[in-house]
């Protein structure tokens, strides 16, 4: 870690995040605003100064949660908006979805004042995108920051470095202060922190979700459940909640950015399953910190789970940040036969089998007889980096 790039800013360690150049050049090139995502904590803030820093830019920071620019904001007068920002070349609102009708005072800087450009950050998708999408079609960019990415931290380390990070990885997760965190005591209060004053802050507040605790108590059970599916009728029954309620909270924590579902994939053959879906973790440090098991590896008996939840966020992460397409499942048929994880490119199917250690695995017979045209890969400690990186 000693050889990370500084940001200067609070003589904190910054680490390259992969959507920096990209939305630098979009800032520079295009008049469209920049909308980024992510969950609280990720690095959003760190982000956008270190790209203030290098851009050749006056920039006015807004907080969307001072009251001296709420009102202008969300006035819709586009004489107000131009005396706000007169003199300015960038606007950078933080937390954007906090005022409102955010996306129509977006609309008017872009249609109206031509010589600014906007970055706006928001940690709740399913209320900004919301508030963005529809006044801002074809007017916008949008990115989604995620917690700290084996790919970025490739940019620093080597191979065996990467290495041995795996297992901090695998308990502490990666969200920023965690890396720069020295001592694992640290990193867990660190974590306790996170998951009790900031990870529910949006869907209670901006959903109006009421009931904290059972949100918490649904988290805990999709904790236990991490490459299983997940019965949301089970669920209900254990919280004593409708089905209903359970997908809405779902579906929250979700765009919240702390979860992820996969679906079955169902293409050829008729005894595939896809009535329910897996949940996964965008961090692990985050799922471990829930129910409270930050134990060493060698103590716990979830570390398979822990490598097939991990393997599939990096993934993730790393087609996101590639602008890859890619569309991912798992597969199982009735008879028990499974893969994983999936993804679809172009009409082709690429199955992943996942094994902690050296195992490895073949594919199942009868995937390549529903699939002829697919291809199978085992991912294990030997070959995992070239998974969720750029190494070869």
């Amino acid at each position: 870690m000693d050889d990370m790039v500084f940001d200067g800013y609070n003589g904190d360690m910054y680490i390259q995040r992969l959507i920096s150049d990209q939305i630098k050049n979009k800032i520079l090139q295009s008049p469209k605003v920049v909308v980024v995502y992510g969950a609280r904590q990720v690095g959003k803030t760190t982000l956008v100064n270190h790209l203030v820093s290098e851009l050749p830019l006056r920039t006015l920071r807004i907080d969307a949660e001072d009251s001296r620019y709420t009102e202008v904001l969300s006035s819709k007068n586009v004489e107000r908006l131009k005396s706000l920002l007169a003199g300015y070349q960038l606007v950078v609102i933080d937390e954007a979805q906090q005022i409102p009708e955010i996306g129509t005072t977006l609309k008017l800087i872009h249609d109206h004042i031509a010589d600014v450009r906007v970055i706006a950050t928001g940690s709740s998708s399913f209320d900004l995108s919301n508030k963005i999408m529809e006044p801002l079609t074809g007017r916008h960019w949008s990115y989604t920051l995620y917690p700290i990415s084996y790919g970025e931290l490739a940019k620093e380390n080597n191979t065996f470095e990467l290495d041995q990070r795996l297992d901090e990885a695998l308990i502490y997760g990666a969200y920023p202060e965690i890396l720069t965190t020295p001592s694992l005591e640290e990193k867990k209060e660190y974590l306790n922190r996170l998951c009790s004053s900031y990870l529910f802050k949006d869907v209670l507040q901006i959903a109006q979700v009421r009931n904290s605790l059972k949100l918490q108590q649904l988290l805990k059970l999709l904790a236990y459940q991490i490459g299983s599916q997940v019965s949301l009728n089970e669920l209900g029954t254990r919280l004593d909640m409708n089905r209903e309620t359970v997908t809405r909270y779902i579906d929250l924590l979700e765009k919240s950015f702390v979860i992820f579902r996969l679906s079955g994939l169902s293409r050829n053959l008729r005894n595939e399953v896809t009535k329910m879906d897996k949940i996964y973790f965008y961090d692990l440090g985050i799922r471990n910190s829930i129910i409270d098991m930050l134990k060493p590896l060698n103590d716990r008996n979830d570390v398979g789970q822990l490598w097939e939840n991990f393997l599939i966020s990096e993934r993730i992460k790393r087609n996101a940040y590639s602008g890859s397409r890619a569309s991912t499942y798992f597969w199982r048929l009735s008879t028990g036969a499974e893969i994983d994880f999936v993804e679809e490119q172009e009409g082709k199917f690429h199955g992943f089998e996942f094994k902690w250690g050296n195992k490895q695995a073949k594919p199942p017979a009868s995937w390549g007889a529903g699939y002829p045209d697919s291809s199978f890969a085992c991912i294990n400690r030997n070959n995992y980096l070239s998974f969720i990186t750029d190494i070869s």
